[in-house]
């Protein structure tokens, strides 16, 4: 399991001084490229290199509202569900208590430079 931290900045909040239910997708995708990053994996340069790895699915479960200053740790652990598929089951959770502040599963496949679903086998390392 890859686990990576930031902190909760102040303009991500809204008038309720709570993290905009939208900002938690900015969180888990930093996470996910961190994993990336973790396995040797550039997003960027995968891109470059004709594989584009894109959402196509994203089921959040909201637990408890983080507000600004709050730090967090974010999991990741990758799961290939079927040959083109593979999700990335997520929590993010305060640091100081290890309370669950969200839940998700993001639900991901690569796309070829024709934009046609592949598996290719560069990305066989986010499942080690």
């Amino acid at each position: 399991m890859f686990h990576t931290t930031l902190s909760v900045r102040d303009y991500e909040c809204d008038m309720q001084g709570v993290v905009n239910n939208a900002v938690y997708l900015h969180y888990l995708e930093h996470a996910r490229h961190e994993f990336l990053h973790a396995r040797g994996l550039d997003f960027a340069e995968l891109t470059r290199q004709g594989i584009t790895v894109v959402v196509i699915r994203a089921e959040l479960e909201y637990k408890c509202s983080l507000r600004s200053g709050d730090h967090v740790r974010i999991s990741v652990r990758a799961e290939r569900t079927s040959p083109l598929r593979v999700l990335f089951h997520q929590e993010i959770r305060l640091a100081d208590n290890d309370r669950l502040a969200l839940s998700a599963v993001i639900t991901t496949t690569a796309v070829n430079a024709r934009g046609r679903p592949w598996f290719p086998e560069k990305l066989a390392v986010l499942l080690e």
